[in-house]
């Protein structure tokens, strides 16, 4: 592999501007889009409330919309510990949601306080790729074109900017894979010394990969899968170490797995939900693109549809679709120039650790039983940084070429042009179920004296909801299995608010009218 061009002034500063421009993308309008569903559970668990306290304290009464933030906010009575205890109903591990405790607490709940901590702790993720490139292929260059790729990647900026822990799950992905392979190094004559040392550095890293999400123990399972491969199936002393390090971190990660097992409410079933195989290969490769270049950029309404798993037709007149498709022959061609020219060693890492295992976990059970899991981005965010290392590596290997610096320019630029828009944005596909509430809300602002109705299970999305309307603004939630409903009188127009059908059936058995006027966004009108 050729590396001179790294030394040239030119490319170390065209280097350290995409790296600025990638930091300026995620500090930009961190509170523009919608604070989305999911977004609203990590505000609350922070605040001490668990699942159940959430749904059960919800005012029965008519408030304004605003009140339900007081459930997004610190208050003296639910402390650190209630914190945690909140955090143990949950099917999440704890790390981010602490740090996040610890942060809202110094620097107050705001929406941009909140997301700031995940942007913030996205920039660990250019060390860590950079020290993962120098581990895997021994190479500057990788590592900066590495980081690069990452720092103007849509994908990696979506989540940079979103108030969950996947921005931490990259970076101790990529932290405990480059661990793990200085470990292995450690074996060899000349760094014995060190190699206890550098094991319990890794296991800290796995202990920290399991405590940020449980996803990453794929990654951590795929290591010994790789070590058995490159040992030829051997009984070795790196093997050993490495079991022991795995065991040590899974330990210091046990009592969450107790935690999980007495306390937690499990992962969503909307997760296997059945989509069809169309929509299923459709959304791998917005996935693949989505690294690189995001298609969404081209469209008005979301192209995940995660409810019902029924996704719109991307259609052959939108030019954006063409370019996804170069950017996906980009992606494919890198892979295989990978296959071909990077040792066995970088390719067995790349594809048992990072690819293959959550490749079968996630994927298989979607291919024969159906479901949806492999086509959520957050939880595949190994395979993401897979491909961007696969790129990179590609790129390195031909930017003494036109072609290479042409495709280094050319995705570095869509990635740029693609971030941008991201950040003007005011929603986007990774707020899935509340990807249309600016809509909702516009419709419910310009309304007269409105009254939102909705059910009380549903108060998180109406807490969604609540950081747009208007502050005059009133809602009613409804309690379960009501016999009969009488709507207050008094108000200019009633809406409801993504009601379950029960909520609907009462309301038409009691003689009004409602009417969906935002389909997608689900938005009802009731008159009388």
């Amino acid at each position: 592999m050729r590396k001179n061009i790294s030394s040239l002034v030119w490319f170390k500063s065209f280097i350290v501007i995409v790296l600025l421009i990638g930091i300026y993308f995620r500090f930009t309008n961190l509170d523009g889009k919608v604070y989305w569903n999911d977004e609203v559970h990590t505000s609350s668990r922070v605040s001490g409330y668990n699942r159940t306290e959430f749904v059960n304290l919800a005012p029965t009464e008519i408030v304004n919309f605003q009140e339900l933030q007081k459930f997004q906010s610190l208050t003296p009575e639910r402390d650190f510990v209630i914190s945690i205890k909140a955090l143990a109903s949950s099917e999440h591990s704890p790390l981010y949601y602490i740090l996040a405790r610890i942060w809202m607490e110094l620097f107050g709940d705001s929406i941009i306080v909140t997301r700031g901590l995940a942007a913030i702790i996205s920039l660990f993720a250019f060390p860590c790729i950079y020290w993962l490139s120098i581990e895997l292929f021994a190479s500057s260059l990788i590592g900066e074109l590495s980081m690069a790729l990452l720092a103007v990647s849509p994908f990696h900026l979506l989540y940079a900017q979103e108030a969950r822990e996947y921005s931490l799950l990259s970076v101790t992905i990529l932290l405990s894979s480059a661990a793990f392979l200085w470990a292995c190094k450690s074996e060899d004559k000349a760094n014995r010394n060190s190699s206890k040392g550098r094991w319990f550095i890794y296991a800290v890293t796995v202990a920290l990969t399991l405590y940020t999400h449980p996803l990453g123990g794929l990654v951590i399972f795929g290591f010994g899968v790789y070590l058995l491969v490159v040992e030829k199936f051997r009984f070795t002393k790196k093997l050993i170490n490495y079991i022991v390090a795995s065991l040590g971190g899974l330990f210091a990660f046990s009592p969450w797995i107790y935690v999980f097992i007495v306390n937690g409410d499990g992962i969503g079933g909307w997760v296997a939900r059945d989509i069809s195989l169309m929509t299923l290969f459709q959304r791998w490769w917005l996935n693949l693109c989505s690294i690189f270049f995001d298609l969404q950029v081209g469209y008005q309404d979301n192209l995940f549809n995660i409810e019902t798993g029924m996704d719109m037709a991307l259609g052959w007149t939108n030019p954006v679709v063409y370019l996804g498709i170069i950017v996906a022959i980009l992606v494919v061609f890198s892979i295989f120039l990978f296959c071909c020219q990077a040792t066995n060693n970088s390719n067995w890492f790349i594809w048992i650790s990072l690819i293959g295992i959550t490749a079968l976990v996630l994927g298989l059970p979607d291919i024969i039983s159906g479901g949806q899991r492999s086509t959520v981005g957050r939880y595949i965010i190994a395979i993401y940084l897979a491909i961007e290392l696969m790129v990179a590596y590609t790129l390195a290997y031909l930017i003494n070429s036109f072609w290479g610096r042409g495709m280094a320019a050319f995705l570095i630029s869509l990635g740029i042009i693609c971030c941008f828009n991201i950040t003007q944005a005011d929603t986007w596909w990774n707020k899935y179920s509340s990807f249309y509430n600016h809509e909702v809300a516009a419709i419910i602002n310009q309304a007269s004296q409105p009254l939102v109705i909705s059910n009380s299970q549903r108060i998180s999305r109406s807490t969604s909801l609540s950081y747009l309307v208007n502050p005059d603004v009133k809602l009613l939630l409804m309690e379960e299995d009501l016999p009969t409903i009488k709507i207050p009188e008094g108000f200019g127009e009633v809406f409801v608010f993504r009601p379950y059908q029960d909520l609907i059936d009462v309301i038409k058995e009691n003689n009004y009218k409602i009417t969906k006027i935002h389909n997608l966004g689900h938005l009802w009108r009731v008159e009388k």
